[in-house]
């Protein structure tokens, strides 16, 4: 319905199915940034499909193939997946993703 009705944005960014579940709204400098499986997306808020940003950040191969080795799938479990995307500062964003079943944690400098 809102597609047909004009009143949405589908954001095109990623035909890949990247299990979109973490998202952070920076009203500052008008963008959203999204955690989802090996990649955070900045979009744009008045258009999300235009100037997209977009950063890959995969679990290290030693620790998908321990991931898998522990029985895990490799396609729904043993990736990193991001789930805290919390501001930090004016600057930066605090981030922490799964790291297939060994997470881990950074700063993103959104300048």
């Amino acid at each position: 319905d809102l597609l047909l009705s004009n009143s949405c944005i589908p954001f095109l960014g990623s035909t890949e199915g990247l299990d979109f579940r973490t998202l952070l709204l920076d009203e500052e400098r008008g963008r959203l940034l999204v955690g989802t499986k090996d990649h955070i997306f900045l979009l744009n808020l008045i258009d999300l499909n235009k100037n997209v940003k977009k950063i890959y950040w995969p679990a290290a191969k030693e620790k998908v193939e321990l991931c898998k080795l522990a029985g895990k799938d490799a396609q729904t479990e043993c990736a990193n997946f991001i789930r805290v995307l919390q501001p930090y500062n004016r600057t930066h964003v605090y981030v922490c993703g799964t790291g297939a079943f060994h997470p881990l944690c950074g700063y993103i400098e959104l300048g």
